[in-house]
């Protein structure tokens, strides 16, 4: 099954969305995220490897050109290919990484965060579309090399978790099959959406076809790494907090039964005549950020760390 995922867009796309990309990590650095400022640049630097060094390099399976006002197309060289894959890369690869992880350490600031992220998505295209003339740069890749590999992948890290989870005992010890399955799918559809809204992919095809990239794509391509990619989170935070600070050692079982009590935003209990509601106990007692068996999420999560927090 040959999937064609193409893009285009002018030059004005690659200089704006460079510029995005810097302010985005600026904000991951300067809000105290940077575990998730490290992440993301290794997302960059993977996307990199894996587009220019496996699927041009390797595969041959990458086209790039550019397309004058009269439609004429103009193969690029090698040199065009390098540095359009470097911004290409790096783009999706840090954004797409940097809200995986935010998404798997449940922060709490995740709607703004994909906010950010998803109008950007939509508002470069316009932008572009307002500020270029002339030729536009053309880039695809055919996928019928490799496709059935990503496929077997796929299948192959999910079933391994679907094992784990089949002899555990514990809920708690179980991998949340449907939230990591629902994060692959939902991070590569939104760009992939985005990127179709604003005619950047697929330019050109008919409907059916367009549908099915949108669909393929989604489901298979970032969708494929995403219990690696957890795997790793656990191990990583189990050792350090999300401002690289170290924290006290747990296994990654331990780190895992934590993560899964941990939720998106913290849900006050119950006013109860006589009994003291999650946030006046924290207010009655003192937080340390050396306090053991505190996470670095519950620690952000008090009012007073909240209230500081962000502007660290």
């Amino acid at each position: 099954m040959d999937v064609i995922a193409q893009r285009t867009f002018g030059l004005s796309y690659i200089i704006l969305d460079s510029v995005f990309i810097l302010i985005f990590l600026a904000l991951l650095f300067m809000t105290r995220r940077r575990l998730t400022f490290l992440w993301a640049i290794a997302g960059g630097v993977l996307y990199f490897i894996v587009d220019y060094g496996i699927f041009h390099l390797l595969t041959g399976s990458r086209h790039i050109g550019t397309i004058a006002a009269d439609g004429t197309f103009t193969p690029g060289g090698e040199s065009m290919m390098f540095w359009v894959l470097m911004w290409m890369s790096l783009s999706y690869g840090i954004t797409n990484f940097a809200w995986i992880w935010l998404c798997l350490k449940k922060d709490r600031h995740i709607a703004e965060w994909t906010a950010l992220i998803f109008i950007w998505w939509i508002v470069c295209p316009i932008l572009d579309d307002a500020l270029s003339s002339g030729k536009q740069i053309m880039i695809w890749r055919e996928t019928g090399e490799y496709h059935w590999f990503m496929a077997v992948f796929l299948a192959v890290s999910y079933f391994a978790v679907i094992a784990w989870n089949l002899f555990q005992r514990s809920p708690a010890r179980r991998m949340r099959l449907p939230w990591l399955f629902a994060i692959g799918v939902a991070v590569q559809f939104g760009w992939e959406f985005t990127l179709l809204l604003g005619g950047v992919r697929s330019g050109g095809m008919e409907l059916s076809e367009q549908l099915r990239v949108l669909t393929v794509n989604s489901l298979m391509e970032t969708n494929l790494g995403m219990p690696a990619i957890y795997c790793i989170y656990l191990a990583v935070t189990s050792r350090f907090c999300e401002t690289l600070a170290p924290r006290q050692s747990i296994t990654i079982i331990q780190r895992l039964e934590e993560n899964n009590a941990q939720r998106y935003r913290a849900v006050p209990a119950a006013s109860v005549p006589g009994v003291p509601s999650p946030a006046q106990s924290v207010e009655a007692s003192p937080v340390s950020s050396d306090a053991p068996g505190l996470t670095e999420q519950e620690l952000a999560d008090t009012p007073r760390a909240a209230e500081h927090d962000d502007i660290k």
